[in-house]
């Protein structure tokens, strides 16, 4: 779902969810209820950081400018990727073709990219095996900036498109049933509060209808796997 919207028939956001678990936590004076300090891709699920009050938005949203906040996604991506981790330094802009309604990004190398900005991402090979029958990979993700759709365009960027990314695979990625991105795990700190929260794994081979096998096991999920993906900023 989206964080919020201004569209009054768009009715299925995380703003009006969230006031429906916690409405004594809405502000009516806020155009969009809460104070929400960074924002997630429609088609993104896990952790999002939502302040309580003004000085927290404050004190968050300078945290995540100062680089203080560490983000690490999972993923499964198309192909075996060969390599065991990766650092993919290519700078984001906005792509100027109609036909994506202005709404996507690319890499500087593209010919349809206006206004790139510098974008670094951290790429770490967890599992190797088959989603659906088909060669795929999962993978840590650490971004070490913050561009629009940068996980995705990087993944693309490399040749390995999130599995059900609709968008960066060109519309023809249509059959899974959600795209294999998810926020494992927020640490943040600020002048006010510190704090590290994680999620459970979506992507387990226990579940269905993420018809995930792994066969080679790389990294786990676990404190060392992430002092490694750290290590290499």
């Amino acid at each position: 779902m989206v964080v919020n919207s201004n569209d009054v028939t768009v009715k299925k956001t995380l703003e009006n969810e969230l006031k429906k678990i916690f409405p004594s936590l809405a502000n009516p004076s806020l155009k969009n209820g809460f104070y929400f300090v960074h924002r997630l891709d429609f088609p993104t699920s896990g952790v999002i950081c939502i302040a309580l009050n003004k000085n927290a938005a404050r004190a968050a949203s300078t945290a995540f400018e100062k680089r203080q906040v560490k983000k690490y996604y999972l993923a499964l991506v198309h192909g075996h990727i060969d390599e065991s981790h990766l650092i993919i330094n290519r700078p984001i802009g906005q792509d100027t073709r109609e036909i994506f309604g202005n709404k996507k990004m690319c890499t500087s190398d593209d010919d349809h990219c206006i206004k790139p900005r510098d974008s670094s991402t951290l790429l770490l090979v967890l599992e190797k095996g088959f989603c659906d029958g088909k060669p795929a990979t999962k993978i840590l993700l650490r971004p070490n900036t913050g561009r629009r759709h940068q996980l995705r365009v990087h993944c693309c960027y490399i040749g390995h498109t999130i599995i059900g990314d609709y968008t960066y695979s060109d519309r023809k990625d249509l059959k899974p049933y959600r795209t294999f991105l998810h926020s494992f795990r927020l640490a943040l700190d600020s002048e006010l509060e510190k704090f590290d929260v994680q999620t459970s794994d979506p992507f387990n081979s226990n579940y269905y209808f993420n018809k995930w096998v792994p066969i080679n096991f790389i990294y786990t999920l676990d404190s060392n796997t992430f002092d490694t993906i750290d290590k290499l900023l």
